[in-house]
């Protein structure tokens, strides 16, 4: 069960794009449509698994001092991989992805996930770590590439949705469209993950001796 929270924390609870605000500089400028969001996606979650996999392997052997340095090279190396392979085989995408695609080096979630998470914690849960970020990342770009393909362009992943008579609104392909779409979704998401607050008692409350409003006998205090 743990493991499996582990993976899952990432699609929506704390979600990089939708939740902690972490890449949105990629998120705003590759999602012009939703197969560049895809990619884009794809292309991050490989290089948050197999950095996390590197760095958690070696997190013995890479010194305090130097670790984030270490952690750039990691995550440079896979994304240079990425960035050959999709030239290759892709170039259509990778010419679409353009800067951005180098840029995933310094990706703030890839960094942070290496530095709060894959370096303190075993392989396993630091692999499935890497990959609920991805996936939650890569469905955030998705979502947000679909709305603005479908409302500035009037397709989706290439295919024709809207006819003929209904003129695409293209501001959604615009920046300002991008800012406004993501904000929406972003809205949307915390108004359906939201959860009530937690009861606080003075009990538990670190500051109950210095309060004026706290009790000042607890249950175990008056038994004793």
């Amino acid at each position: 069960m743990s493991n499996l929270k582990e993976f899952t924390k990432g699609i929506l609870k704390e979600n990089p794009n939708l939740v902690m605000l972490l890449g949105m500089c990629p998120t705003l400028a590759v999602t012009t449509m939703a197969e560049n969001g895809l990619g884009m996606g794809l292309a991050t979650t490989f290089v948050l698994v197999c950095s996390n996999l590197v760095i958690s392997l070696l997190k013995r052997i890479i010194p305090s001092q130097v670790r984030l340095p270490c952690f750039i090279v990691i995550i440079s190396g896979f994304v240079t991989v990425v960035g050959m392979l999709l030239q290759k085989f892709i170039p259509s995408l990778y010419d679409a992805l353009g800067l951005f695609l180098s840029l995933i080096t310094v990706n703030c979630i890839i960094l942070g996930r290496a530095e709060m998470f894959a370096c303190k914690n075993k392989v396993i849960p630091s692999v499935l770590d890497g990959l609920g970020m991805g996936v939650g990342f890569t469905l955030s770009l998705i979502v947000v590439g679909s709305f603005r393909e479908i409302l500035g362009s009037g397709t989706w992943f290439g295919i024709q949705l809207l006819p003929d008579f209904i003129q695409p609104m293209t501001i959604f392909i615009l920046p300002a469209g991008g800012f406004f779409t993501l904000g929406v979704i972003i809205a949307l998401v915390g108004k359906i993950s939201k959860r009530k607050p937690k009861d606080i008692t003075c009990t538990a409350c670190p500051n109950r001796e210095a309060c004026k409003f706290a009790p000042k006998d607890t249950p175990e205090e008056t038994e004793a």
